[in-house]
């Protein structure tokens, strides 16, 4: 499957999943070893590529995709 520009990467869907579990990004830094300043830009990237512009909103729509992906499996 090619990848497209808007495709969410891995370690974007890393942060989003953590974000959905309501950790902050000091706590999404640590659990990826990774600075919370990157977790920022990642962050940036999905809500862009999401289309919203907070965590919270990128946590609704995450779960909305997951629904809607559990519905398409038989």
């Amino acid at each position: 499957m090619k990848k497209k520009k808007d495709d969410i990467t891995k370690r974007e869907a890393d942060v989003l999943k953590l974000v959905v579990k309501g950790l902050g990004n000091k706590e999404i830094a640590k659990m990826l070893f990774i600075t919370s300043h990157t977790v920022k830009a990642h962050l940036s990237q999905i809500y862009k590529k999401l289309g919203v512009t907070n965590r919270t909103a990128a946590a609704i729509k995450a779960e909305e995709i997951i629904r809607h992906q559990d519905l398409k499996r038989p």
